[in-house]
């Protein structure tokens, strides 16, 4: 016997009714606005933890940032060091150029010292040995 159109909304009807049921008893036999409830709470408790979760990551990326800064600061620190000793090895060239100047002046008194001795040494010889030829 075949089913008529109004068998069909009949059974629709009888299993939009029962479905809950169906599943409520799939669901540990818990009633379908138990389990509602539950997922509620459940759904409070998830976006909780994710606000706490928020949290936690804005207190973690609040704290990368104050040592970020610190980094900053050591970084300039360290620039400023090497300024110093930038300054410091100029100090250094000058009195390294000081010195050259003094050691070229301190040749050339050697040089000149070199040459008289050397002239008087060469006279002397010639002197002594023009009075041993006259004498």
């Amino acid at each position: 016997m075949p089913l008529g159109q109004e068998d069909y909304q009949a059974i629709g009807q009888y299993v939009r009714e029962h479905l809950c049921e169906w599943l409520a008893d799939q669901s540990l036999a818990k009633p379908p606005h138990v389990y509602e409830i539950e997922l509620r709470e459940r759904m409070v408790r998830v976006e909780e933890e994710l606000k706490n979760q928020r949290e936690l990551m804005k207190q973690g990326f609040d704290l990368i940032e104050k040592r970020f800064e610190q980094v900053e600061k050591r970084f300039e620190q360290v620039d400023k060091r090497f300024e110093q000793v930038d300054k410091r090895f100029e100090q250094m060239d000058k009195r390294f150029e000081q010195m050259d100047q003094r050691f070229e002046s301190i040749a050339k008194r050697i040089d000149r010292f070199m040459i008289w001795s050397f002239g008087l040494t060469v006279s002397m010889a010639g002197i002594i040995i023009a009075v041993l030829k006259l004498t």
